[in-house]
């Protein structure tokens, strides 16, 4: 199953080629690690798109954010770009907000999240968020939300590439057996 799910994303991913022919993507096109999936690129990719798409919450700019990062970091980018997608609007409202005010408020800060679902249910103007963000609440929620990138970026790269360990290893005493069997039989 997995295998088949590996072959159908490898054939979504778009060739080298075709990427040096989009005027925007070609300079990164050129660089073919960061298109690669090894042991060091996919774990640095996850954590790459973990930071960014829990630490910029603008869903047009998240995908655009990590791949720009992935260039210093010499990370996978589309796996950095899919990683990215934890931050989508029901994580955003319900866990990394309330999550990020929390953590700021430990800090000395003060956001009331109590404020935040008061506005989003009477559908407040962008005048009034600009005004809840320029109190205590915005040093609050960047704090907050650096914290909660940071520590997901460490916890997603530890996962990534334990995982990838995992299927190294599995792998290999697969193949292990398997030349076994056929040394028995011979």
């Amino acid at each position: 199953m997995t295998n088949r799910i590996l072959i159908r994303a490898r054939t979504l991913v778009p060739s080298r080629e075709r990427l040096a022919q989009n005027r925007l993507i070609a300079p990164l096109a050129a660089r073919g690690h960061l298109w690669r999936l090894t042991r060091r690129t996919v774990p640095r990719g996850v954590a790459v798109g973990l930071f960014v798409g829990i630490f910029l919450m603008v869903p047009g700019l998240q995908v655009i954010g990590a791949a720009l990062l992935c260039v210093p970091f010499r990370a996978n980018i589309p796996v950095a770009a899919v990683s990215t997608f934890v931050a989508i609007p029901p994580t955003i409202v319900f866990m990394i907000l309330p999550g990020a005010a929390t953590i700021g408020n430990r800090f000395g800060y003060h956001a009331d999240f109590a404020a935040i679902s008061a506005m989003v249910q009477r559908g407040a103007s962008g005048a009034e968020w600009l005004a809840w963000l320029a109190s205590d609440a915005a040093p609050s929620l960047a704090l907050g939300l650096s914290v909660m990138a940071v520590c997901a970026a460490v916890l997603g790269h530890i996962a990534a590439a334990w995982i990838w360990r995992w299927r190294v290893v599995t792998r290999r005493r697969q193949r292990l057996r398997a030349l076994a069997a056929r040394m028995d039989h011979a």
